[in-house]
C-alpha cells in the first residue's frame, strides 16, 4: 500500500499539474481549479474537503509538536511537572506569531529553514532508530498484528487513512502559482524531485521504524526512541521546526477563505492597520480552537487516519482523475479503466479509512479523560 500509495499520489499530482491552465486560465486555487471543471459544485467540494485536510492536520501536527516539545522536556526533567497540553498551547502561541505574515510568499524562508530541517530529521530519526534497534534484543520484536478480529480490522481500515495522510498534498495549485514560468514544466521536476525524496527518506523511517520496533512502534515515531539523548533531543527540535512550516502551509486556505470576506484585499499595503486587525481576529480565532482540540483530544493516530481518510484521499487521490476524464476525455480504453480503477480503489479507502479513525478516537475518548496528559 505505500509503494502503491506513492506511485498513485505521483501520478495524481502531475494530473493537477497538467490541468492547473487547461483553459487558458492559470488557477491559483485548488478550488477555483475544481470550479473551471466542475461548476459551483466542484468549488464547494473542494472547499469543504480543503478545509478538512487543512484544519485535520494541523491537529495532528500540533499534537506532533507538543509531544516532541515534552519529549525534549523529559529528556532533561522527568518530573511530569508539565503537561502536553502547556506545550500543545506553546506551539500554538508561536503559530499565532508566524500567522501574522500575510501571505505564503512571505513564508519562504520560513519554507527553506523547515526543508533543510525535514533533510536533517530524517537523517537524526533513521540514525537514532537504527541505533534502538541493535540496542534491543531481536528475539524479544514482534512484528504480528495482536487483539481481537474486529480490533486487527479496523486497524487496518484505519491504516489506510493513514497511508493516504502521508502523502496528502490539498494545495498543489496554490503551490504552483508560486513558480516562474514555464510553470507546467518547473512544477512536473519540482513534484519528481519531492517524491524522490520522499522515497528516500520517509521510506527508510517507516521501513527502519518497523524492523527496529515491530508492531509495537508508536503512531509517532519519535515517542518510540530511547536514546542516545543528544540524537533524541535533537531529532524532535528538527520535527519541531519541520511542523512549524507545515502547520503555516495548511493553515492559509483556511486564513483565506475569512480573508477575502473581511479583509481589504485590494489595499495596496497588505499590512495596513485595518488588514492587520482583522488577520489578527482570524488567526486568533483559528489558533484557538486548534489548540483546544489538540489539547481535549490528542489522539495523534487517530487523527491522522480521520484526516487521510476525509480529506486528503478525495482531494489527492480521487478527484485529480476524475477533473482529467472529464477534461481530457482519453480515448484509450487501458487508460480510462486504470484511472477509474483508481477513483474506485481510493474511495472505498475513504469509506474505510474513516470508519477505522472515528472507532479509535471512540475507544480512546472512553479510555481516556479529554485533556489527558498521554
Amino acid at each position: 500500500m505505500l509503494i502503491m500509495g506513492t506511485v498513485v499520489t505521483w501520478y495524481n499530482s502531475i494530473l493537477v499539474a497538467s490541468l492547473w491552465e487547461w483553459d487558458g486560465v492559470p488557477h491559483v486555487r485548488y478550488r477555483d481549479l475544481a470550479r473551471s471543471i466542475f461548476g459551483r459544485h466542484g468549488y464547494w467540494a473542494v472547499t469543504l474537503f480543503q478545509q478538512v485536510a487543512s484544519i485535520g492536520n494541523n491537529i495532528t501536527v500540533q499534537i506532533a509538536a507538543g509531544s516532541s516539545m515534552k519529549a525534549i522536556y523529559m529528556t532533561y526533567h522527568n518530573d511530569n511537572r508539565l503537561k502536553l497540553q502547556e506545550f500543545i498551547i506553546v506551539f500554538g502561541v508561536f503559530q499565532l506569531a508566524l500567522s501574522q505574515l500575510p501571505d505564503i510568499h512571505s513564508l519562504r524562508w520560513v519554507n527553506a529553514i523547515c526543508t533543510l530541517s525535514t533533510v536533517g530529521f530524517t537523517a537524526t530519526a533513521i540514525g537514532a532508530t537504527v541505533y534502538d534497534g541493535r540496542k534491543l534484543n531481536r528475539s524479544t520484536i514482534d512484528y504480528k498484528l495482536h487483539g481481537t478480529k474486529d480490533h486487527k480490522l479496523f486497524g487496518i481500515f484505519s491504516a489506510l487513512g493513514t497511508i493516504a495522510f502521508s502523502f496528502g498534498d490539498a494545495m498543489l495549485p496554490e503551490i504552483q502559482s508560486t513558480l516562474r514560468r514555464p510553470v507546467k514544466k518547473n512544477m512536473y521536476k519540482g513534484i519528481s524531485a519531492a517524491y524522490a525524496v520522499i522515497i528516500v527518506t520517509y521510506w527508510t523511517v517507516a521501513f527502519v521504524g518497523f524492523w527496529a520496533f515491530g508492531s509495537t512502534v508508536n503512531a509517532y515515531l519519535l515517542n518510540s526512541l530511547t536514546g542516545p539523548r543528544w540524537a533524541i533531543v535533537l531529532t524532535n527540535i528538527l520535527a519541531i521546526i519541520q511542523i512549524a512550516g507545515c502547520y503555516q502551509i495548511y493553515c492559509r486556505p483556511t486564513y483565506a477563505v475569512f480573508e477575502e470576506k473581511f479583509m481589504r484585499l485590494k489595499d495596496k499595503e497588505p499590512l495596513s492597520l485595518h488588514n492587520c486587525l482583522v488577520r489578527l481576529c482570524i488567526t486568533s480565532i483559528y489558533i484557538v480552537v486548534i489548540t483546544l482540540v489538540a489539547a481535549a483530544l490528542p489522539f495523534f493516530g487517530d487523527f491522522v487516519a480521520l484526516c487521510g481518510s476525509v480529506g486528503f484521499s478525495p482531494l489527492d487521490f480521487v478527484l485529480p482523475v476524475v477533473a482529467y476524464l472529464r477534461v481530457r476525455r482519453p480515448k484509450n480504453w487501458s487508460v480510462c479503466i486504470v484511472n477509474v480503477i483508481i477513483v474506485v480503489s481510493y474511495t472505498f479507502v475513504a469509506i474505510l479509512g474513516s470508519i477505522g479513525a472515528v472507532r479509535f478516537i471512540a475507544i480512546d475518548i472512553k479510555n481516556y479523560r479529554l485533556f489527558g496528559n498521554i
